[in-house]
């Protein structure tokens, strides 16, 4: 139940970093075909993250995708853990909400000191890392029976 819990709030962090690595991460754990869409979406997320243009994740548009993926994740993690969804819905949203606000704040520190593209991708390599522990040490998914 806690690993579960635990789990929602760091997927939400995920979630709050980049939207769709945290549902890609979950649902290449669980297995099936929606997991390999999911993570060429991650994938072009990654990829338009390095772009100038990219908006801030902290406007409404990215925001709002961002706590809607947290939600989503810590509800079905919690959900396929027999634990509280609503609870991983709600964890799920805190830790986007931290993940876009302290993400943006980090990564403008890291820009100032290493330059935009490293810093992006450093943060690319910790969002991947988070979200593989996640589902693979903390709160393990499990397949479909």
């Amino acid at each position: 139940m806690i690993a579960a819990l635990l789990g929602a709030l760091l997927l939400g962090l995920v979630a709050g970093l980049r939207a769709m690595t945290a549902p890609a991460a979950l649902y290449l754990a669980r297995g099936g075909v929606a997991g390999y869409v999911l993570a060429v979406f991650a994938t072009i997320e990654l990829i338009g993250d390095l772009l100038p243009k990219t908006p801030p994740r902290t406007f409404p548009p990215g925001l709002i995708a961002r706590i809607v993926s947290g939600a989503f994740v810590g509800w079905m993690l919690c959900n396929w853990h027999a634990t509280s969804p609503l609870a991983g819905a709600f964890l799920g949203v805190i830790g986007a909400l931290i993940g876009a606000c302290g993400g943006k704040a980090v990564r403008l520190w890291m820009i100032a000191r290493l330059g935009a593209a490293p810093a992006a991708l450093l943060e690319d390599v910790i969002t991947i890392g988070v979200a593989a522990c996640v589902v693979l040490v903390i709160a393990p998914v499990r397949g479909f029976s």
